[in-house]
């Protein structure tokens, strides 16, 4: 029982591999993401600004779920790396078109409108949920 136990432990340096890679690109999205957007979504939500944070929320999800993809098609630690920043490219620019089509959208958010901060959220998700899909190879 204790092999049967020491060898499913044999599992945790490739777990704790990809689990510091995929919080490294979800913090690198993070930077990016907050870098790219005119509005400072942390500061608004920390005002309790509900649009930001489905706006906020909708992108992190929209983004780990094309990286959970990544994480569980890859063949490699640096083949995971390399579609996650796919990915990350992919939910950035998404915003990026996004803004472009509703040319008042960070005003909007900063102004609170929950109506905005909710099709942000499902935009970025939709595009996260077929960018994952895209990664099934």
């Amino acid at each position: 029982m204790l092999e049967t136990t020491l060898s499913s432990l044999d599992g945790l340096p490739p777990f704790l591999a990809y689990f510091a890679v995929a919080i490294v690109l979800v913090l690198i999205f993070v930077r990016l993401y907050t870098w790219v957007t005119p509005q400072d979504e942390l500061a608004l939500i920390r005002a309790n600004n509900p649009a930001a944070a489905l706006a906020f929320g909708g992108a992190l999800i929209g983004f780990a779920l094309p990286l959970s993809s990544a994480i569980t098609h890859s063949l490699s630690l640096a083949d995971c790396a390399i579609w996650g920043a796919v990915a990350l490219i992919v939910q950035v620019l998404t915003f990026v078109v996004l803004r472009l089509s509703l040319k008042q959208l960070p005003e909007r958010i900063n102004n609170g409108e929950i109506a905005t901060g909710i099709l942000s959220a499902a935009t970025a998700i939709a595009v996260g949920l077929i960018n994952a899909a895209c990664m099934s190879y």
